[in-house]
């Protein structure tokens, strides 16, 4: 028994992992064609039907690529910050329920790695570790733009942690639990039961979180080319630059899977829509509304940037905690 679900944990964490990896690239196509009709452009034409060979091509580039070190990087540091950034953001999947439980065989899958009893909690930890990538690439580069990089991201990624987890106390404090799990069945009794409809303000709280935290438009400082080259990433080219560009797609999709188990319902089924559809539809809808920002939002100063995290964001969320906790202690004294 125990050898069994030894294979099965493994092929569950190569099969993410495998799944993940392709559909970052992918995500690619998607954004460069999304962003080009939203701007009146073509996008991805020339490789492939609709350029979508594109995807093949990056990939190899990315490979054969020179894989260049400056000559006054910090070279052990300078190497392992990208592995850093595409690990954790995988890790932090393991957490996640992706699908309701199914049969093959007539055995019983559970779309999960790990069923952690503080699977948010986990997943919440794992994801802030993956600050340090971008940060000691940016320490380690011997490059100022690159310096500029990391400052920014220990400044944008811990403030909006802060926020990100503030915004997520009051849900948890209604559902009672740090199980992902326990959460989407929370919601199990329908669209009405949408954890979204009694925590509106978490919501758009933990969404404005999502963006700094997955160096999203408008709050991608870290990199932001006008301003810094590439910040961080201004000295790293070939793969190691792609494992950056895979963890940030990684976590984007880890943070959408994060909103829908949440606040949307989860894998519940949606009126006549099947559980595993709904997910898939509900994740697809969030990943376009980050690219959707992205063509229309210009990019925000840092000043205004922290301006809206400690003065306007984190004090909203903590009126939140206090609302909310207040609620809870009234209905549990009046049940």
């Amino acid at each position: 028994m125990e050898t069994s679900i030894i294979i099965e944990t493994i092929v569950k964490a190569i099969v993410i992992l495998a799944v993940f990896s392709a559909i970052a690239g992918f995500t690619t196509y998607i954004e460069r064609k999304i962003l080009a009709f939203m701007q009146r452009r073509l996008g991805p034409t020339n490789v492939g039907p609709y350029g979508l060979l594109q995807i093949v091509c990056d990939g190899i580039k990315l490979f054969t690529k020179e894989d260049f070190i400056p000559q006054n990087a910090v070279k052990p540091i300078f190497m392992i910050a990208p592995i850093i950034t595409a690990a954790t953001a995988f890790i932090a999947m393991t957490a996640v329920p992706f699908f309701p439980e199914f049969e093959v065989f007539g055995y019983t899958i559970r779309p999960i790695i790990a069923d952690i009893n503080v699977g948010v909690l986990f997943v919440m930890g794992v994801a802030s570790v993956g600050l340090y990538g971008p940060l000691l690439a940016g320490m380690s580069s011997g490059n100022k733009w690159a310096l500029l990089g990391g400052a920014r991201t220990a400044i944008q990624l811990l403030s909006y942690e802060v926020v990100s987890g503030l915004a997520l106390l009051a849900p948890l404090m209604l559902v009672g639990s740090l199980s992902l799990i326990d959460i989407n069945e929370y919601q199990s009794a329908g669209f009405t039961s949408w954890i979204i409809w009694t925590q509106p303000l978490a919501f758009i709280l933990f969404v404005m979180a999502g963006f700094a935290e997955t160096n999203r438009t408008p709050f991608d400082l870290l990199e932001h080319e006008a301003e810094i080259v590439a910040g961080y990433a201004t000295e790293y080219s070939g793969m190691r630059w792609g494992m950056f560009f895979i963890g940030e797609y990684a976590n984007l999709f880890t943070i959408s899977f994060l909103i829908s188990l949440i606040f949307l319902g989860g894998y519940n089924d949606l009126w006549f829509i099947p559980g595993g559809l709904a997910i898939i539809l509900k994740v697809s809808f969030l990943i376009f509304f980050f690219l959707w920002t992205r063509a229309s939002w210009p990019h925000v100063r840092p000043d205004q940037l922290m301006w809206l995290c400690w003065k306007i964001l984190m004090p909203l969320a903590v009126v939140n905690i206090l609302l909310t906790g207040a609620f809870v202690m009234i209905v549990g004294s009046i049940g």
